[in-house]
């Protein structure tokens, strides 16, 4: 996997290779935890960058669109986590079937909602 790909938890492959034990016991991106943390640490910059702009009086059009970039990284961290879910735990409880099933799918289709509302 190439240097941009790690940086990017949206361009983690989902068939990444994975303890098949440590997946049974963990949520599907804990194979990929370091780079989720990577990305959120250099979200959790972007924010603070946009809070030191404020602070020094930067043009509005150059604030919103370091907004605009620090939202579009976490929508793509949200997708990426989205994916993961669906990868793992959902199929893994469609794998095994009945109410878990129903209710993992029910989870990620609120969670797919509140995405898509935001």
């Amino acid at each position: 996997m190439d240097s941009a790909a790690l940086d990017d938890p949206g361009n983690i492959p989902a068939n990444a290779p994975a303890d098949t034990a440590t997946q049974e016991q963990h949520h599907g991106y804990m194979t990929q935890k370091d780079r989720y943390l990577g990305r959120l640490r250099r979200i959790e910059g972007q924010a603070r960058g946009i809070h030191r702009m404020v602070e020094q009086d930067t043009y509005c059009i150059d604030i919103l669109t370091q907004i605009s970039a620090t939202t579009a990284a976490l929508e793509n961290v949200a997708m990426a986590l989205l994916e993961d879910h669906l990868r793992h735990c959902v199929a893994d409880a469609v794998a095994v079937g009945g109410d878990e099933a129903e209710e993992k799918i029910q989870e990620a289709t609120a969670a797919i909602r509140r995405l898509v509302k935001s």
